[in-house]
């Protein structure tokens, strides 16, 4: 395992370098600022008194000036096109050109267009409908601030039968299908294991479903498919006029027209509709000769877009975490019986496999940071960094160092938040050493409620990077995973993978000699919960193909459903996970070493968990060493554990956000002071007990009290000192128990305590089995 130079906290002393530098305060307005306002003039000076009014004219402006800042007012720019900044827009070190908010404005760049003109269109099903001007297609309408749903239905599995064309109608009475309109437009979406597929319809019939190809071949092999899930693999038909519900809506590109159902007592004019026109909105490129660098964008709300990519032809043959099939490949003629679950000619398509773009893209770029901003109601990824090429509008991928994520809001986007790394041969083993991916700080981050749409993203992923770290961030309310770190299933490792040799993988493509950019990765404090609503592969944290030097600690995963809370897959070596905290996984640690799969060398240190599986089969063959964790019952968390889920999440100067979790930042445990019996009043033996009280953080803790003391029937418990009322910053206090056991021999005893912290006032409990 790899030694880290520590800065504090134990992260990397780069990243903490980097942490920082996103706290900066930005310089006021002043001779080397352009103002910009939606209602501006864009023949003005550029001041506060008289802004220009488009971006593009302000990033004109800011080219003829040494450094310099665009300061954003209150507003929203609607663009016809997305932002581009290049080399040309480059600050220098200490000294970057910054894209900023005004102090206290709230600016938005928006790639939609706002809909207003409704009128009734079908006065028995309250359809309304509006003219959309400018907009060629849309998978994505915001209402009020949200994505919302298109139409659709279920289809049971028992009524259809898989074929390569499409699917046969087992029941007749799905004949009615063929009534549909626009069935080009109709799309079937498969929810399997962990992939999420979308396929297009080519047309109905009254026996049949004829599909759109290449997108039905490509979802109908390899593994977790359409045709043969691993285990779940709802199939709904989706995006048909006919079967909208209140609170829907249907884009026909034809008429250029939005139509909504409305509810009783609804209409679309009591709400705000927007239709996304662009793909991209912010695109951070410079080449490999000349990369953009020293650029800061703060403080500014990204919305409204939509990737089209799954309305073609191609729709969304999912594969993980974003990644999918786009054309046509080889296929054996009998590929529906022969490549589920793998065939060498599906082996063969893993080094073309496409990422999906981000709504703001970084690539060739250094030193960029991206601070305070809200991604939202974005119809893809948030925020894409040095993914591969075809994943940037820019035509340049990878290629990315020091790069700043701090602070920022994602929550209703189509896709994942925030993406780094790309997952072609340039990205493990990259021709050139300047598109390796490095040095990416995601620090302080809310993530909340994405991958809306193309649910098989997890929140956070990092795919081939040297040097992630992820800190602090609270990860929560997702289909699927938290944080997932790694690509490649350690086939693209140094000596390959038995594994795959074995899958006739190495027929196309090296057996690699030397490690993949894959090293270094932190992640540590982070909060995550909510995940795994939709899918019963994965993990709250997850790693996948060798990573060494890397430490996950210090993480709080709870209510993450039925799936894994540390999850090494497939290849994952050289790992320290320690000191983390995972309350009600049904399994707490799971090590892939099925098959040949080298998933070796790790260790597990001192985690606890409050029940659930340890699945690590066959340890000592793989080298995976458990030591020092602690199974804790009833929750009654240690104070190490308590400190762990305390500051776990945003720290505390960084947590403004509504939306995030706000925890009790101080902690109580109960615990035996020694083995010896006591004499108790009137000579009557007892145990005794310390309630030891901690406060987490630098504000005082005040009116601190028991409340209440539970025991088993017939015990007593007695205090023998008093609980002081106030804790100093980073400070303990105790007071001793004694408790006298009654008939029972042993039983647990739980404290329930209260204390005000700045202003709030907080309950908790501790607890103590005895006997």
């Amino acid at each position: 395992m790899g030694d880290l130079p520590k800065g504090d906290d134990g992260h990397d002393a780069r990243a903490t370098a980097t942490r920082a530098r996103g706290r900066a305060v930005p310089a006021a307005v002043g001779d080397r600022a352009v103002v910009v306002a939606p209602d501006g003039d864009d023949a003005a000076p550029g001041t506060q008194e008289a802004p220009v009014a488009t971006l593009h004219e302000a990033q004109r402006r800011l080219r003829e000036l040494p450094g310099g800042t665009v300061v954003l007012t209150d507003g929203t720019w609607y663009l016809d096109r997305p932002l581009r900044l290049t080399a040309r827009d480059s600050g220098e070190p200490g000294a970057p050109r910054r894209w900023t908010a005004a102090p206290g404005a709230h600016p938005v760049i928006s790639g939609g267009v706002p809909v207003s003109g409704w009128v009734l269109h079908d006065e028995a099903t309250r359809v309304y409908r509006a003219a959309v001007d400018g907009v060629a297609d849309t998978r994505q309408v915001s209402i009020d601030g949200r994505l919302a749903e298109r139409p659709s239905m279920p289809l049971d599995r028992d009524q259809v039968t898989v074929t390569e064309e499409g699917l046969t109608f087992r029941d007749p009475a799905l004949g009615r299908l063929a009534e549909l309109t626009s069935q080009h437009r109709i799309e079937v979406v498969c929810t399997a294991s962990f992939t999420h597929r979308y396929a297009p319809v080519a047309r109905i019939e009254h026996d049949r479903l004829v599909m759109q190809q290449p997108a039905w071949r490509n979802n109908t092999w390899g593994w977790d498919t359409l045709a043969d899930p691993v285990e779940g693999g709802a199939l709904r038909l989706v995006n048909a006029y006919e079967l909208l519900e209140p609170g829907q809506w249907y884009f026909d590109p034809q008429d250029a027209a939005l139509f909504y159902r409305a509810a009783e007592r609804d209409h679309p004019d009591a709400h705000r509709f927007v239709v996304p026109r662009l793909d991209s909105l912010l695109q951070i490129a410079g080449t490999l000769d000349e990369p953009v660098h020293d650029v800061q964008v703060r403080g500014i709300e990204l919305a409204h877009t939509s990737w089209l990519g799954p309305s073609t032809p191609a729709g969304y043959a999912s594969q993980q975490a974003g990644t999918f099939l786009s054309r046509e490949y080889r296929q054996p003629a009998d590929y529906l019986l022969t490549c589920q679950r793998s065939c060498p000619d599906f082996e063969a398509t893993r080094n073309d496999w496409d990422q999906m773009p981000a709504a703001v893209q970084v690539s060739a770029a250094t030193r960029v940071d991206v601070v305070d901003c809200t991604f939202t109601q974005l119809g893809q990824v948030g925020l894409g960094i040095g993914n591969d090429a075809g994943a940037h509008s820019a035509g340049v991928g990878l290629a990315v160092t020091d790069v700043l994520v701090q602070h920022n809001l994602f929550t209703q986007l189509a896709g994942g938040a925030v993406v780094v790394g790309g997952v072609r041969p340039d990205a493990h083993h990259p021709t050139d050493p300047r598109l390796t991916v490095r040095d990416v700080v995601i620090d302080n981050n809310l993530v909340t409620a994405v991958a809306v749409d193309y649910m098989d993203m997890p929140g956070i992923l990092c795919t081939y990077v040297d040097g992630a770290t992820i800190t602090h961030n609270e990860v929560c309310d997702l289909p699927y995973d938290g944080i997932d770190v790694g690509y490649g299933w350690g086939a693209n490792d140094a000596g390959g993978s038995a594994e795959y040799r074995a899958r006739g993988l190495y027929a196309s493509q090296p057996v690699y000699a030397v490690p993949t950019t894959l090293r270094r990765t932190v992640v540590v404090g982070n909060l995550v919960h909510g995940t795994k609503r939709s899918f019963t592969d994965g993990g709250a944290i997850y790693n996948l193909s060798a990573n060494p030097g890397s430490r996950v600690a210090e993480n709080y995963l709870r209510d993450n459903n039925t799936s894994v809370g540390l999850y090494l897959d497939e290849g994952s070596r050289f790992l320290l996970v320690e000191r983390n905290v995972v309350q009600g996984a049904p399994v707490w640690v799971f090590t892939n070493t099925y098959g040949e799969n080298n998933t070796n060398d790790n260790v597990f240190a001192h985690n606890w968990y409050d029940g659930g599986r340890t699945h690590m089969p066959e340890p000592e063959a793989h080298n995976n060493v458990l030591v020092g964790n602690v199974l804790v019952e009833s929750r009654d968390w240690p104070l190490a554990a308590q400190r762990v889920i305390a500051r776990a999440g945003l720290e505390p100067t960084f947590r403004t956000f509504a939306q995030g979790t706000v925890p009790v930042p101080f902690g109580a445990e109960l615990a035996l002071i020694d083995d010896r019996e006591a004499g108790g009043a009137g000579g009557t033996g007892g145990r005794p007990l310390a309630l030891v009280v901690e406060n987490f953080g630098d504000a005082v803790i005040t009116a601190l009290e028991v409340l209440t003391v539970e025991a088993p029937t017939g015990w007593s418990p007695r205090p023998s000192g008093r609980l002081p009322s106030e804790v100093g910053p980073r400070g303990r206090v105790a007071a001793e128990w004694l408790v006298v056991p009654g008939a029972t021999a042993s039983g647990r005893v739980a404290v329930a305590i209260a204390a005000v912290v700045e202003g709030v006032r907080h309950e908790i409990g501790a607890g103590l089995a005895v006997g």
